[in-house]
This record gives structure tokens, sequence and C-alpha cells, in this order.
């Protein structure tokens, strides 16, 4: 299995990375935001030395093909790899929809229950949209995907992870769901930033439904 590939960028397009690694050029199928965030490791006249490039692999083998996929971010390949686990959801699909919003904006939107934001992604119908919230809500905050989910869709503000994390952790524990659980704890510590973590538990029993 590849974990990554560090290398000279070689090559790039808005769908394609190819990257020197010990002679081989691997090329790789990237979102534009990888794309956006390669650009300043290819040569330039104001940067004619740049810097390795380092990026997350996903491997798609099959019988008749062996497919890299590239991703500056690990949060995004490992949103990539949630979202080919939704049925109707293939690679190319996955990799359309992290072009169309980032990581943030898909976890937002999938927490928030908008479909018709995701919809507005080209080959995404109104059944697929709702398989993906309803797949998707628990396992991006189980997994950490979902940093911080703003409540009622509003711009988060940074909250302290630690004590997020901590209380969502003992809230999932007692029984609560985790997408939930997050929202409510993240509210409370927008609000109240210097609570401990009992404190913030004590509250979010009062408030969860």
């Amino acid at each position: 299995m590849i974990e990554y590939i560090k290398g000279e960028l070689t090559e790039l397009t808005p769908a394609l990375a190819t990257i020197e690694a010990a002679g081989v050029g691997y090329a790789l199928n990237i979102s534009l935001y990888t794309y956006s965030a390669c650009q300043r490791h290819l040569p330039s006249p104001n940067n004619p030395h740049p810097t390795p490039v380092k990026l997350y692999v996903y491997e798609a083998i099959r019988e008749d093909s062996h497919v890299l996929y590239g991703f500056f971010q690990k949060k995004e390949r490992e949103m990539f790899e949630l979202l080919i686990t939704v049925s109707g959801v293939g690679a190319n699909t996955a990799r359309m929809m992290l072009s169309g919003m980032t990581v943030s904006e898909l976890c937002n939107a999938i927490s928030t229950d908008n479909a018709k934001l995701i919809q507005s992604i080209k080959g995404i119908g109104k059944m697929t949209a709702q398989r993906i919230i309803v797949d998707l809500r628990d396992k991006i905050v189980a997994l950490g995907i979902a940093d911080e989910i703003p409540a009622g869709g509003s711009v988060a503000t940074p909250v302290n992870n630690a004590v997020r994390d901590e209380a969502v952790a003992a809230l999932t524990m007692l029984g609560f769901s985790p997408a939930p659980t997050q929202k409510v704890v993240v509210q409370i510590l927008q609000e109240q930033p210097s609570l401990p973590v009992e404190q913030v538990v004590k509250l979010a029993l009062k408030q969860i439904k």
C-alpha cells in the first residue's frame, strides 16, 4: 500500500499531477483543491527551485487497471474514502465532489442535512445526496474529519479542540449520536470558550435532542 508520494512535481493539470520520485514518474488523479495547492510547487521564473510536493495516495486496483488518486491533505483523502463507500458514488464522482466543495464545506452540508447544496455538484441526484448525508453524518465526526461543524450553517468560530473532543467522546459513550452531539458542544464552546469539559457535558445533556 502506498501511503504518500513525495518528489518533484513535473507536470500539473486541473485533473492530473505527475510526481517524479526515485526516477519513477507517478501520475495521480487530483481534485481542483489539490491542483491549486500544488501550483506553488511548480518551477517558475520566480520560483526556479520549488520544494518537493507530497501527495497522500489512494490506490484503486482493479483487474484491468491500477489508478492512483492524490490528495494534498490527509483529510481530503479520508473524505474521498468515505464518499466512495456510499452506494452510487464512485471514485470519479467523489473527486468531482471534492473539486466542487472543500472538505469543510462538504462536512457542513452533511451535518446540516443540506441535500440541495450537495445536489448542486454535477452528477449528484436527490437520492444520492440523501444517502451521503445518512451514511456519513456520524462517520465524519467519529473519524475527526469535521474539526468544527458550524451550528445552523454559519461560519465556525475556533473552539478548544481538546475540550471539544473530550466532551464529544464522553457524550458518545453515554449513547448519544456523534454528529448532533458535536454540533451542540461546538455551539456551547463558541458561547463560553473557557468552560471545562465537565461543564460542557452537563450543558450538552440539557440541549441534545
